[in-house]
């Protein structure tokens, strides 16, 4: 940099001709505008692309204010050494200034900037190790004249910039293809006179070989598409040979100019700009399928999988707006396709290149940009069609679907839905990967490609429904629900134009995997139907919108309901549509009574919308659809339902208190029963349901249906291995063997210890056939004639089908208990859902109070057993509700009733186990919970609610509610004291300063102790952590306020006593100054009449053990709080050598010795007495510094820079004789 600067201010002096004058002063600043100037340039060369941008502008803006000439020249002159930058990131940014300056300043001329470049950047005077960065300097100051948009006025300068880029081009090693690529940008700006009268003759050469690199191929065809006029056919002849460029001499070299493009770009993975022009100019000269199949097809893909292979699938992305409707369906059916969905299947394996993005682009910008629908339809059909043994490569969720127009969507799902009711597999472009021809010896089977292609077209319906992005309607939605559910659980008998899904017959018919992929995809477009917004673009569509109307349709139907209307019409129509799974007598009557109760509650939700009637409806419509999926088990369900909503309708009609009818269980409890057995299913949907219908209802809970609740969980805590079979469930369920035997079960599995029962069998009939060589036959021989031995293998074969059908049987029951586990553990996710709705619609209820100890048990039984992730993730949302929706809401229960000694029995409780419990982290929870029931005994603070009141008086500070004071504050003074007194104790300071916080009268109570444990803690820990106490007590606006006068004064002389009786030690003594920087503060400001002369003493003795000689929080806080006291912290004063000094001659080395300061030194020998007495500091009391005991040292303990004879001895013996005669050599220099 120095060099740079050094070379700036010589070019400076040879610019301005000016011999060097005496310093003078800068009275105008004209030094410092230069030197602004001259900043300008080292910014240029900054990495940071911002600060060179940012550089160019200011550059420019200087030299238009300024308008010296001078400087104007220097600046030309400074750019142009800098295209030759050694630093990379400066080039560009050299270039781009010059292209600026040649642009704005039109005075200078581009002949002198290009003489300027050659100059500078002569490559056949330049030093051998200089040419990278000469050519680089030629190229860039090529660029820069380019970007000057001066260029195509001066044509003899471009005819010199292109013979000088054609001269780079044999530098290929350093610039590459940049020189052509550069060539053509000049191509593209040039107009056709100068062209034809400059530049042709100068091409001459590199458009004869056009066939020979991308590169000059690129600048013929740029040529073509530019210059029609000139580069006509017969010129064409004169070049190439040839008038046209794609001909069947010219696929040869073709194919070898795009296999060379396609591996310059392997690492930049983007379509070589030759391609492109190749393929527009195939389809100019009319000759695009003999392009594509001679040069693509039978070129490009023949070679193995790679670059080749990836140019053409980008080719193939790329030429989808460029063809025809006919060359469309030729290309999106040929080879390039199938090579493209082989690609797709081979590389889901991890760690491959995956072009499945690259390709959905290229789709997804070409239908955004299509006008024309029927191209549209061919593309998405196209690729649908590319399918692997049946399944399409494209997934079922695709998002380009959602630039489909209208009616090419809608032709579209009528496809698809064709295609399900026939399957036509001989239009498929189908493929197998050479892996799966190895493993299916006899061939693919029609059944299983039908199945896979129907299992891609269900998921395909409904993603198009559920993808917001696409603009459907509302009779598309209804269409695809309806042609899922109807071949779902209906097959079509006869056809009828009232139910448009008979008249359509499946030619091949469902099996049962693929009726159970339907049923699935049907409640999964269900769940997404209950949230989908109204559709339409009309205003009112977009009100209700941005009220959040959610599952229904414009005319205020829920979805739901026109399904069922629309099953209802299916089986009241048996003669056309025949279920596949027919309803009893019973099953029908709970139907209709289910559709009759539905069409009540409606009825009267026309005069008002009420939540029950809401919830009702919503769980009547749930179980009604869900009767088709499992009817056996939700008749009975229904029926509650129907006698709950009897017994909600007659309490709200009458209005009568529960008297004899006491003993029946609420409406409310039974909806919650109802709601678990419900959550016991796997679906989605009727999660999100039972979710609402239960916030509808959180009103009506009574503490009968909470228990409920909460008894789930309590039971999973008590019984977890039992826990399964207290879901609701069938009753064919088995019982779950127990541990030991799922162990047997691994071990035999994996190839373990053989089961000795099946090893005592097996010798059981090894005998009985005499197959086993006794001892005192002594003979080895075979002496069992064939039949014997084909009686022998029956048998063995036999007692070996029996074993793998035991193994096969225990194989299952652990596939049957994972199962059941992870059931139960969704189980216990979803009805945490309910309580946390509940906790956020009645968070003030007094019901809440018997959320704390489940919840607590849940917290705590988590943390103390090993668990798998969901298990944690199940943890962690259990302690996230109790910790924020419980705890820390801001709606809480303020009217305990008769509860207040219930709620102090429960608060001793738990302030108990907090202090007995192991881990830390669980007596968090239960401190917190601790916090929250004196929150909900004190109630509303009186004048707290109150906006623009923000101090409260001390009579309302005092005001604490139905809480017992003198037992509460008893309870935590008990937990003060065992934290201070236990080494190993689970609460934590933090804790109390909670405490302290929150609740300022309880903390005025428990003050004086923690004052006490200042000095009386057991540990160190403990003691620092009661000063953080009282200092976050002492604090608090509000304690000061209860305690002002005497209490006031005679709390801060305690304190100062306690401080003073402190020991050093480094934890503690921090958090002790702190305190006693807070106390000398206030006692000053206030003018108490508090002694503080012990404290000052005792500081002073500090700073003669400990010094204080450094910086840090600790020497900071002390000279603060001896600031007070009128000590200011003394200056270091700094010795600077004199002239004399520096002056003296050193004394010679000493050879063969080690200097001063390379010798180990005994440091703790050369300590002052401060530091000395520093060192033992954590035993000496503040008041006594001299009267600590001294510390034996260790006679044998070795010294530092000192060895044992054994050890000097030792490391001889490990030197080689090298380095011995290395060390004789240092010696004697």
């Amino acid at each position: 940099m120095a060099c740079m600067a050094t070379t700036m201010h010589l070019d400076m002096g040879e610019i301005e001709n000016e011999p060097v004058r005496p310093k003078i002063k800068d009275a105008k600043g004209v030094l410092k505008q230069n030197r602004e100037f001259l900043d300008f340039f080292w910014d240029i060369t900054k990495p940071e692309q911002d600060i060179r941008l940012k550089a160019i502008e200011n550059l420019i803006h200087y030299l238009k204010k300024s308008e010296k000439p001078d400087e104007l020249k220097y600046t030309l002159k400074r750019l142009v050494d800098g295209l030759a930058h050694t630093r990379e990131a400066a080039r560009p940014g050299f270039s781009l200034a010059l292209g600026q300056v040649l642009s704005v300043f039109e005075e200078v001329s581009l002949r002198t900037a290009f003489d300027q470049i050659k100059e500078k950047h002569n490559l056949a005077t330049v030093k051998k190790k200089l040419i990278r960065n000469a050519a680089f300097g030629n190229f860039f100051g090529v660029l820069a004249l380019s970007q000057s948009t001066r260029l195509p006025k001066e044509p003899q300068v471009v005819l010199e910039c292109v013979q000088l880029l054609q001269s780079l081009s044999l530098h290929r090693e350093h610039l590459r293809d940049l020189p052509r690529k550069t060539m053509v940008d000049i191509l593209s700006e040039t107009s056709e006179e100068v062209f034809e009268e400059v530049l042709l003759g100068a091409l001459q050469t590199d458009l004869s070989s056009a066939f020979n690199t991308p590169e000059q191929l690129q600048l013929l065809l740029v040529a073509m598409q530019k210059f029609p006029q000139v580069l006509k056919p017969k010129k064409l002849k004169k070049l190439l040979g040839t008038s046209t460029i794609i001909t069947m001499d010219n696929i040869p070299k073709l194919t070898e100019v795009l296999k060379m493009a396609a591996r310059s770009v392997k690492k930049d993975r983007l379509l070589p700009a030759v391609a492109l022009d190749l393929l527009q100019i195939s389809l100019k000269e009319d000759n695009f399928e003999l392009f594509w199949r001679e040069t693509i097809i039978k070129g490009m893909l023949k070679d193995q999988p790679g670059p080749t292979h990836y140019l053409s699938y980008r080719l193939l992305g790329s030429a989808l707006p460029l063809l025809t409707l006919v060359q469309l369906k030729q290309v999106l059916n040929g080879e390039v396709m199938r090579a493209y969905g082989e690609h797709v299947v081979s590389a889901q394996l991890p760690d491959r290149f995956k072009f499945a993005p690259e390709m959905e682009t290229y789709v997804g910008d070409f239908l955004q940009g299509c006008d024309d629908p029927e191209k549209q339809l061919a593309v998405v059909v196209a690729f649908s069609l590319l399918t692997n043994q049946g399944y399409p490569v494209v997934p079922s969720f695709w998002r380009v679907v959602q630039h489909l127009r209208p009616t090419a969507l809608q032709s579209y799902v009528d496809w698809l839905k064709d295609m399900f009711l026939n399957p036509q597999l001989d239009s498929c472009l189908d493929f197998s990967t050479r892996r799966q021809k190895e493993n299916q010896e006899g061939g693919v089977q029609r059944e299983n490609c039908i199945f896979r292609l129907r299992k891609w077209i269900i998921p395909r319906l409904t993603s198009i429904v559920e993808n917001n992005q696409v603009k459907r309607e509302e009779d598309l939605v209804m269409d695809v629900a309806r042609f899922v559910f109807f071949h779902a659980f209906f097959n079509a008998k006869k056809a009828t134009p009232d139910i448009p899904e008979t008249e359509a017959t499946l030619s091949v018919p469902l099996d049962e995997k693929t009726r159970v992929v339907i049923i699935n995809s049907f409640f999964g477009l269900l769940q997404h139907m209950n949230h989908l917004p109204l559709l339409g673009d009309s205003p009112e569509v977009a009100v209700h919108n941005q009220r959040h109307v959610q599952g229904v349709t414009g005319d205020g139907s829920m979805w739901i309901y026109c399904l069922v209307q629309y099953a209802d019409a299916l089986l009241n129509q048996p003669k056309y549509a025949q279920s596949t799974q027919p309803f009893s007598p019973e099953q029908r009557q709970t139907w209709d009574s289910m559709l009759a109760s539905v069409r009540t509650l409606m009825k009267k939700s026309k005069k008002g919308q009420t939540p029950e009637s809401s919830a009702f409806q919503q769980l009547f419509l749930l179980v009604g659809i869900h009767l088709f999926k499992a009817p056996e088990d939700l008749v009975d369900l229904m029926q509650d339902l129907q006698n709950c909503m009897a017994k909600a309708q007659e309490k709200k009609s009458k209005k009568k208190a529960t008297g004899s009818a006491g003993e029946e269980p609420h409406w409310a409890e039974v909806v919650v029963d109802i709601l678990l057995s419900l959550l016991s299913q796997p679906s989605r949907h009727i999660r999100h349901v039972c979710r609402t219908v239960f916030s509808n209802i959180c009103p009506h809970i009574t503490a009968r249906a909470l228990t409920a609740i909460l008894d789930v969980m309590i039971a999973y805590i008590l019984y977890p291995k039992y826990m399964y079979y207290l879901l609701p469930q069938k009753e064919d369920q088995s019982d779950a063997s127990d541990d030991d035997s799922e162990g047997e079960d691994e071990a035999m599995e994996e190839g373990g210890e053989v089961d000795q029962n099946f090893r005592i069998e097996l010798m059981k009939v090894l005998q009985n056939q005499d197959a086993l060589a006794t001892e005192e036959d002594g003979s080895d021989d075979d002496e069992l004639d064939d039949e014997a031995m084909m009686k022998l293998d029956g048998n063995i074969a036999a007692l070996f089908l029996e074993q793998k059908k035991k193994m096969q049987a225990k194989k299952d029951e652990k596939d049957k208990l994972k199962k059941e586990k992870t059931l139960v553990r969704d189980f216990k996710i979803k009805v945490l859902d309910l309580v946390e709705v509940f906790l956020a619609k009645q968070g003030s209820s007094p019901l809440v109070l018997g959320m704390v100890e489940p919840l607590l048990s849940v917290i705590e039984s988590g943390m103390s057993s090993e668990s798998d992730q969901q298990e944690q993730d199940f943890l962690r949302k259990a302690a996230d509700i109790f910790k924020n929706q419980l705890c820390r809401a801001k709606q809480y229960c303020k009217t305990v009733g008769d509860r207040q000694g219930e709620l102090h029995d429960l608060l001793e409780k738990l302030m108990t186990k907090a202090q007995k419990l192991s881990d830390s982290s669980v007596s968090l929870y239960f401190f917190s919970a601790s916090l929250y029931l004196v929150k909900v005994l004190r109630g509303g603070v009186p004048g707290a609610s109150a906006e623009s009141k923000t101090i409260l008086s001390t009579e309302e500070l005092r005001f604490m509610g139905n809480v017992d004071v003198e037992r509460v504050s008893d309870i935590f003074k008990g937990a003060l004291r065992s934290f201070m007194t236990r080494r190993k104790s689970p609460l934590s300071g933090l804790m109390f300063i909670d405490l302290f916080t929150r609740f300022p009268v309880l903390c005025v109570n428990l003050l004086e102790t923690a004052v006490e444990h200042i000095t009386t803690g057991i540990r160190e820990h403990q003691q620092s952590q009661a000063s953080a106490m009282v200092l976050r007590g002492l604090q608090s606006r509000e304690v000061q306020q209860l305690l002002a006068g005497d209490p006031w004064a005679g709390l801060l002389q305690k304190t100062v006593v306690e401080t003073t009786k402190n020991k050093v030690v480094q934890e503690k003594l921090v958090k002790a100054l702190e305190l006693g920087l807070f106390l000398v503060k206030n006692i000053n400001q206030q003018k108490l009449s508090v002694a503080l002369e012990p404290l000052k003493t005792v500081l002073q003795s500090m700073r003669e053990v400990l010094g204080f000689r450094k910086t840090g929080q600790m020497e900071d806080t002390y000279w603060a709080v001896m600031k007070h006291f009128g000590v200011i912290k003394p200056k270091r004063d700094r010795i600077r050598k004199t002239k004399e000094d520096q002056a003296e001659p050193t004394a010679p080395k000493k050879k063969g010795f080690l200097p001063e300061t390379k010798k180990r030194k005994n440091r703790k020998k050369q300590l002052p007495v401060s530091e000395q007495g520093a060192a033992d500091a954590n035993t000496v009391p503040l008041g006594k510094p001299e009267g600590g005991k001294k510390k034996k040292r260790n006679k044998n303990k070795k010294q530092p820079g000192e060895e044992t004879p054994g050890q000097g001895l030792a490391k001889r013996a490990k030197m080689t004789p090298s380095a011995v005669k290395q060390k004789k050599k240092r010696r004697i220099k």
